[in-house]
């Protein structure tokens, strides 16, 4: 840690006590990323290949930051330079295995000639834009090496893929690129060419399209934010907003996440990066360590569902429903403020069973302290306001990141040197790369989708299981979306599901399309908190020393809310801004009172400890309340109405049920 973040750190932790200065677990957490995040495991003594990392990399953040300022390049052009500069450093920086050590000095001979033929397949397209774009090539056709340079180039993106974002995308899209040769019948000349070689579908097709103009400068200003210690004033603020109420250190960690998390663009490496903070606090108040690393891991999942980035997923929903961007935060808002909300009343709920209270206003940052240093959230309110005016997101992107970058010479505990620009360049690129190469090669998946009609047939196949039964076609949509959203990052996850399960909706019922779109995205990102693999709970159970499966499990618990939320969205558009006012008011009251039952039906509290029929009435009045139907709202309130009388009298004759659970850590629990 540098003297600013130091600085930085101290500032933020005055007065906290016993709270941990962040970086005291760094070396346990980057242990816990690299087992968990695909995206971590990079080399960390390249040798002296270092220096063309660097210059790569820097490389790639100035060309987008030109292209931001002065207008990107044509689609294929600008596609090509940003996966050649991508795809080429994720060889030099990413080993062929895992099982190779990172530390290992230096890069084999063969992903330096790997690296190059990334550069070559890429820069080929750029050099021969004008042939490829001409009607000369579909009058004369294309060339042996066009064949040649297209199916490397294809491979070279699924290796790329593989070593920086995981096995499971790989999977998919070769099982996507075989479905187009063995089952709809294209010739492997016509499929590679098709894949590489145009900007209409493919590994240039929309995806990357958005992440070389929109996603890589958002990206960049997290990077800024990150670097420039910015970032830790989101922190104060959701402690001083949150820390002293019930539970307090959770639901700070909630409110935390949630901004942290929208911006950072993975669930994995959020709830490591926030949880090596938050996790041994919520452990030493008095949360077990499973409670504590699944409310992290479901916080930071929540992070891609929330606006204005969305997990970078935003920009590219823009571009599949025709959605204005700046119309999209805003519908987005309702569904991810519902989930923090739901997330929060598990919180409260499992706390007051527990006997946990909040941390004590001595101990949370000062108010005078915040107001000193109110500037550093201008940021975010530049970017905000003028992509709600009617900015382009790349523009807002922009100057986001110059405010950010003037703001950090205000300070000595945010200001930059010269050697530390050059090197948030750099981090600004690999930031980047697992991104990139998720995009590309969900292009792969989309494309095919696109060009077989293969989306029509998983529809109709859906449908026909289902046997024309809109609930049980939402259950399977549902799970469809989980299954495929394992182990995917946030854009390439949304591609998949968006291409595959949302045409189910729209295409067979009149589910609105952004109803639709909401719905695969929802369940596309709660497969990171999903057991068996919910990879931000098992990265949650690394930092607490917890049981990975039952962290699971208990994340599931914690974010019920966001499994409820996007059933209703879809029943009851009203609550993405699609009809009249009343039906929005109706739908959010019962939401909330469904919300809160179903919550404290699983935490076993509600006024005191719940008995098991009340468990169960609460659990049925829950889902009653939650069905968009009047009567059938008021027959659950009515039922929840009844455990509420029975609950308060009972603990006017008995206490209130709580419980102190003992800390893990053996130090007093604060009740």
């Amino acid at each position: 840690m540098n003297d600013a973040a130091r600085e930085s750190a101290a500032s933020s932790t005055a007065g906290l006590g016993s709270i941990p200065e962040a970086g005291v677990m760094d070396a346990k957490a980057d242990d816990v990323l690299r087992e968990h995040d695909t995206a971590s495991r990079f080399r960390t003594n390249p040798g002296k290949i270092g220096w063309v990392i660097a210059g790569l990399s820097i490389a790639l953040t100035v060309f987008h930051l030109y292209t931001g300022i002065f207008g990107a390049r044509t689609t294929l052009i600008q596609g090509a330079v940003h996966l050649a500069g991508a795809i080429s450093i994720i060889f030099l920086l990413y080993p062929a295995s895992k099982r190779i050590d990172p530390t290992r000095r230096g890069v084999p001979w063969y992903d330096l000639v790997l690296s190059a033929l990334a550069l070559t397949t890429n820069l080929y397209v750029v050099f021969n834009y004008d042939y490829l774009a001409s009607n000369l090539v579909r009058i004369m056709g294309y060339s042996t090496m066009d064949y040649i340079m297209a199916a490397l180039g294809i491979l070279l993106v699924l290796e790329a893929t593989r070593r920086c974002v995981g096995l499971p995308i790989v999977l998919i899209a070769l099982a996507a690129i075989a479905y187009s040769i063995f089952g709809a019948g294209l010739t492997w000349k016509n499929y590679v060419v098709g894949t590489y070689l145009t900007a209409r579908s493919g590994i240039f097709g929309t995806p990357i399209q958005v992440s070389s103009t929109f996603i890589f400068l958002f990206l960049l200003f997290a990077v800024v934010l990150v670097k420039t210690n910015i970032g830790m004033y989101f922190n104060d603020l959701a402690f001083k907003a949150a820390g002293w109420l019930t539970g307090g250190p959770a639901k700070a960690a909630v409110v935390a996440s949630g901004l942290q998390g929208m911006i950072s663009g993975s669930s994995v490496a959020n709830t490591v990066a926030s949880g090596s903070f938050t996790i041994p606090l919520m452990k030493k108040s008095g949360f077990k360590p499973r409670v504590a690393a699944a409310t992290e891991a479901t916080a930071s999942t929540g992070g891609q569902l929330m606006p204005p980035i969305m997990g970078a997923a935003a920009f590219i929903m823009a571009e599949y429903t025709g959605i204005p961007y700046n119309e999209i935060i805003i519908i987005a808002i309702i569904p991810a403020v519902l989930y923090f909300g739901g997330t929060m009343l598990s919180i409260h709920f499992e706390a007051k069973r527990t006997g946990i209270k909040g941390i004590p206003l001595s101990q949370l940052p000062s108010l005078r302290s915040l107001l000193t240093r109110i500037d550093l959230i201008l940021p975010l309110v530049v970017i905000v306001s003028m992509m709600l005016t009617g900015f382009s997101p790349a523009r807002a992107a922009l100057w986001g990141i110059a405010v950010a970058f003037v703001l950090s010479f205000v300070r000595k505990s945010t200001r930059l040197s010269p050697r530390g620009i050059l090197e948030l360049l750099e981090e600004g690129a690999r930031t980047a790369l697992p991104v990139v190469a998720a995009c590309a090669t969900a292009g792969i998946v989309a494309g095919t989708v696109t060009r077989t009609g293969l989306g029509g047939r998983l529809g109709d196949a859906v449908v026909s299981l289902a046997g024309d039964n809109f609930l049980l076609v939402l259950l399977l949509t549902m799970i469809s979306c989980l299954i495929l959203g394992m182990g995917l990052p946030t854009t390439a996850n949304y591609v998949v599901t968006a291409t595959v399960a949302a045409p189910i909706l729209y295409n067979n019922f009149e589910v609105p399309l952004i109803a639709a779109h909401m719905f695969v995205f929802f369940f596309g990102i709660l497969a990171d908190i999903t057991p068996p693999v919910c990879l931000a709970a098992y990265a949650g159970s690394g930092i607490a020393n917890s049981n990975p499966l039952r962290t699971g499990v208990t994340a599931l618990r914690l974010a019920i809310a966001g499994f409820l939320i996007p059933f209703v969205f879809v029943l009851e558009p009203a609550l993405l801004l699609e009809g009249p006012v009343t039906d929005l008011l109706h739908a959010l009251v019962t939401l909330i009172l469904g919300m809160t039952a179903i919550a404290a039906a699983l935490a076993g509290y509600l006024v005191t400890r719940t008995t098991v029929l009340e468990v169960v009435l609460l659990m049925v009045s829950g889902v009653m309340m939650v069905v968009p139907v009047l009567w059938v709202s008021l027959i659950g309130i009515a039922i929840a109405a009844v455990v509420v009388v029975v609950q308060v009298i009972r603990r006017r004759h008995g206490g209130d049920g709580a419980a102190t659970e003992a800390p893990a850590d053996g130090s007093a629990a604060r009740v």
